[in-house]
Formats: structure tokens, sequence, C-alpha cells
């Protein structure tokens, strides 16, 4: 029995609310149990300079989590003069996650920033903020397109993602803290609506694992992404 009382392939309830900001092009605010992620999409008329002149667009990430998103309140990361390593790794991972469903010719030469906020942290928040990313990113490109600012979708396959573990022996979907806390191997899996692997995290938190429980989980993440994306598209259309 999983500590949520859910089954083993059961995602936790899932909500997304969009247009919860004023001035962000693109921004929802995804609710995956007690885990919330405030995601907003900000355009800009610029990219990196390793990409100018080049005519290819750039969607990159940030990532924080709020003082008390936690049962005990952290310090700010400004207030250390720098980002944690954990925070930089997570906001990479997004950027790559959220870059791989883009057709950067299509984007054009500009640049979109996807900031993932935690409110409230319950487990899986990096694969909240990939999915809830994805709909601010979304919602920030139809803006561009009714503007007429790019002449085709740059968006050619919704990106999602999910966690998934062995948990007392059983491969579960979707971990909260309690079992994130717990498990024998823990995985974050990046997977497109066209069922394309982005990403696969994997590591053995107390025990190995074998590679059919593997193909286990991959099959639970699949089936979770599925739903993870539907939702999105029901966000934004």
């Amino acid at each position: 029995m999983r500590p949520s009382g859910r089954d083993l392939s059961e995602l936790r309830p899932v909500s997304i609310e969009t247009g919860v900001t004023k001035h962000a092009e693109g921004s929802c605010l995804i609710r995956m149990g007690d885990t919330h992620v405030l995601c907003t999409a900000t355009i800009e008329d610029r990219v990196p300079p390793f990409i100018k002149g080049s005519g290819l667009g750039w969607v990159t990430a940030e990532y924080g989590m709020l003082p008390r998103s936690t049962n005990t309140r952290m310090r700010r990361e400004a207030a250390t003069g720098k980002q944690g390593g954990r925070t930089v790794e997570i906001q990479r991972l997004i950027g790559r996650a959220l870059r791989a469903g883009v057709d950067r010719v299509a984007l054009g030469e500009r640049q979109i920033t996807v900031d993932c906020d935690v409110i409230q942290a319950d487990g899986g928040t990096r694969c909240a903020s990939i999915t809830g990313g994805w709909v601010a990113l979304r919602l920030a490109v139809n803006k561009l397109m009714k503007a007429g600012a790019v002449l085709s979708d740059p968006l050619i396959d919704p990106v999602a993602a999910v966690s998934c573990g062995i948990y007392a022996g059983q491969p579960v979907l979707d971990l909260d803290y309690p079992e994130d806390s717990e498990a024998g191997v823990d995985g974050n899996f990046i997977i497109t609506g066209s069922g394309r692997l982005v990403e696969v995290q994997m590591s053995a938190e107390g025990s190995t694992f074998t590679r059919a429980q593997m193909t286990e989980l991959l099959d639970l993440a699949e089936k979770g992404t599925q739903q993870l994306v539907a939702a999105q598209k029901a966000a934004t259309e």
C-alpha cells in the first residue's frame, strides 16, 4: 500500500491553471498533488552570444524553491550570493527538456526564458516544472503566432516529465515525498507527446535494480506522461 493510498500506476491529482500572472507572455500554476509550481515564460528579442547571427532561437529555464516550499525554511540562494549545485542542475535539465520539443529555426532569433518557482514541494518538483514549463511556453508561442511574428508553429512536440521508482519492492508512478525519501530506486523520465525519450535519470538509492525493473518503470512513465500531455493540451486549447 502506498502512503497516499494510490494504485501503483496512478498519478497524483493534476491541475494546470493558466494565465495566473499579468505580465508574462505565458504562465500557469501546475499542481501535482501537494507539489505546486508557478511557471512563467518571457519572450525577448535577443539570443545568447554563442548563437547570435545564426537565425536560431533559444529556450532556457531558471528554477528556484521559495523559502517555505518545504517543511522547514530554506535560506534564499540570493542571500548566499550563488545558486546551489542542485538548482543549476535542475534548471539546465528543464531547458534541455523544453528545447527537445522546439524547432529553433521556426522560432527565429529570439529567446524564451521559462521561470519555474516552486511554491510548495512534495516530491517531483523538476518533473512538475518541465510539465508546467511546457504549458507556459505553449501559451507564449501562441501569442507570437497570433501576432504573426513566426511563420509556422515552432513547437513540434509536447514535452512532459514524471518520476517513477521502486517503493517497498514495487514499481510505482509519480513519487511523492514520503515515497521518494524511502525509495530503493528513483528515476525521472522526460518523454515527448509522440513517445520519444528526451532524458532518463535513474539511480539506485539503496538497492540495485534489474533491466526488467527498469522496463517496468519506463512503461509506467510512458503511461503517466501521456496523461500529463493530455492535461497540457486541455489547459492550452
